[in-house]
């Protein structure tokens, strides 16, 4: 298994070969994986120092040259000291930048609630002209690279710490506002993204022995969000739970709500923090305080519509 932070280097390491593009980095190359790119082509590769503001300014001018840039660093700096310079300096003039964040949610561990964003779907994804996209795991982070450098456009990628199970063992091409359907079902749907598509998956084997069967959307595309086939599987089941690493207000479960009131209103339950912040401890140790598993996805879907009393 490898974590999506790692998959992300290797990604870049591995498009610098085809594709012409500039990685920036504000002092954090090992942990964020931008390293990888940086032993392959220093030339193409600029540390920013611990300066997260500057680098978003820099990324958009160098952008404006006509080449493509990522910026990397955590997730907390990223969408939190960096947003004015994200917001006016990188969307509004729709530079071709794309943001590399590593480090969401709190499942990244021991870092505390300083570090562990909870919040930056949300505020990325209220940005106009911003993309957001958040993969689960190694095959989809590569893929997902790839057409976040092809887009012409500003990105947000999100990344995580810990490895995550295989997923896809091939994934194809990533297609920004396409969710992929990775498990069938009849009776409720698990919309999900990052490494809680793997959990979504396991409580999905938990509901088939009570005989619930769950299908799991991979909604890797937060913003744009698949329409048609979230309306399609809430028409089909009758309810829909959605699963996240990330405050239920704001995030995906916010995004899902948003068009099933518009377009398709279901009964909906969302699994994610419940307005909270991170705190220290193992990734598992969180993941059971804040009900980021599979069993809780398990009973929260059992509460939630169609064939679930």
């Amino acid at each position: 298994m490898l974590s999506t932070r790692e998959a992300y280097g290797m990604a870049l390491a591995e498009l610098g070969e085809t594709h012409d593009f500039y990685v920036l980095d504000a002092d954090l190359s090992k942990a964020t994986q931008t390293v990888q790119f940086a032993k392959k082509y220093p030339e193409r590769f600029f540390d920013m120092g611990i300066a997260e503001a500057n680098m978003m300014g820099v990324a958009a001018g160098i952008s404006t040259c006509g080449v493509p840039v990522v910026a990397s660093t955590f997730a907390a700096f990223a969408a939190g000291r960096a947003y004015d310079q994200i917001r006016n300096g990188i969307a509004y003039p729709n530079c071709n930048v794309k943001i590399g964040a590593t480090h969401g949610g709190v499942l990244i561990g021991a870092d505390g609630g300083s570090h562990q964003c909870i919040e930056d779907l949300a505020l990325m994804r209220a940005i106009p002209r911003m993309v957001v996209l958040c993969p689960c795991d190694e095959a989809e982070t590569k893929a997902c690279v790839k057409a976040a450098l092809e887009y012409q456009g500003p990105v947000y990628m999100r990344f995580g710490r810990s490895a995550t199970p295989e997923v896809f063992e091939e994934y194809g091409e990533f297609i920004i506002g396409r969710g992929r359907l990775v498990r069938d079902g009849e009776d409720l749907t698990i919309v999900a993204v990052g490494d809680m598509v793997s959990r979504s998956l396991e409580a999905a084997k938990l509901l088939e022995t009570s005989g619930i069967q769950a299908a799991v959307i991979d909604m890797a595309s937060v913003k744009p969000l698949d329409e048609e086939l979230l309306v399609t599987y809430a028409r089909k089941t009758g309810c829909v739970v959605t699963a996240e690493d990330h405050n239920v207000m704001g995030g995906l479960g916010s995004a899902v709500s948003e068009v099933l009131s518009r377009r398709c209103p279901t009964p909906m339950a969302m699994v994610g923090i419940q307005d909270q912040f991170g705190q220290s401890g193992s990734p598992e140790d969180l993941a059971n305080y804040y009900g980021l598993t599979a069993e809780n996805i398990y009973k929260t879907a059992l509460t939630c519509g169609k064939g679930c009393e």
